[in-house]
């Protein structure tokens, strides 16, 4: 039996433009190199799912950031995980080629290419245009979807309100308001932002039985299921909340992203 040394030192041996020298070098360099990388995966592969989730933490962390009615909500739900997806609002699709951190709604709200005028009929929350994507975000807790959060805004007695709205999983029922934006009068509607107001919202359901948004807020005390308690000497503002509501729950708002996920999932 041939000597695997001797085999070897022949081989080295051989005039260095020999093709089968070259081809065997080649294949030599390419295994050693495979066997280096596949090691190497193996070894850092702790290190790179730690890399990766630190990262998701602190993508998650720069979007609580830039809006910090999630981290409240976060909190109140003992969800570890936050997810934000685009939606095209006619459809009700995810939206796969742009990014959700890259996309400013407010922005795109008022550019022609990017947003769309809502018809006098449906513009309930007299908002005129919106734009055609919206952010969703769903959080999660041991990856069981609990909320989703629906950034919201129309028309109050003196400013534009901004908010967000978390659903339970069922989609039907609100598991918070939370305002994020929004210079109403001081002492009246601003009162909007009031923990004690904001308490009334858990609990209520968007829609009766046949599927129409009924949510809205009620002068003096609720008596339902989808009524919330008025804000004495703040009539218009919270009928703007009322109002901004109904339009974004609404065919024209989210509606068809919601009755998508109902029948598709995630």
């Amino acid at each position: 039996m041939a000597d695997p040394f001797s085999l070897w030192r022949g081989f080295l041996a051989r005039p260095n433009d020999d093709k089968f020298k070259i081809f065997g070098i080649a294949t030599l360099v390419a295994l050693v190199c495979a066997v280096a990388v596949s090691v190497t995966s193996v070894l850092l592969r702790p290190y790179q799912e730690a890399h990766v989730e630190a990262e998701r933490q602190a993508q998650m962390e720069r979007m609580l950031d830039t809006l910090p009615g999630l981290r409240g909500l976060m909190q109140e739900a003992g969800v570890d995980s936050l997810t934000t997806r685009l939606v095209d609002l006619e459809t009700g699709a995810f939206v796969t080629d742009k990014e959700p951190g890259e996309f400013d709604a407010r922005a795109a709200a008022t550019d022609p290419e990017q947003s769309v005028a809502i018809p006098s009929e449906m513009d309930v929350a007299n908002l005129r245009t919106r734009a055609r994507l919206a952010p969703v975000h769903f959080l999660e807790r041991d990856g069981t979807l609990q909320l989703v959060v629906l950034p919201i805004s129309g028309s109050g007695y003196q400013s534009t309100i901004h908010a967000m709205l978390a659903l339970e999983a069922d989609l039907t029922t609100i598991a918070a308001l939370s305002i994020i934006e929004q210079a109403e009068t001081p002492g009246l509607g601003n009162r909007i932002e009031d923990p004690n107001w904001l308490a009334l919202w858990p609990g209520k359901q968007i829609a009766d039985d046949t599927g129409k948004i009924v949510i809205s807020v009620v002068r003096g005390q609720a008596t339902g299921p989808y009524e919330v308690d008025g804000i004495t000497g703040a009539t218009r503002t919270t009928n703007g909340i009322s109002a901004m509501l109904r339009y974004w729950l609404g065919d024209h708002g989210f509606g068809p992203f919601l009755t998508r996920l109902r029948q598709e999932g995630l």
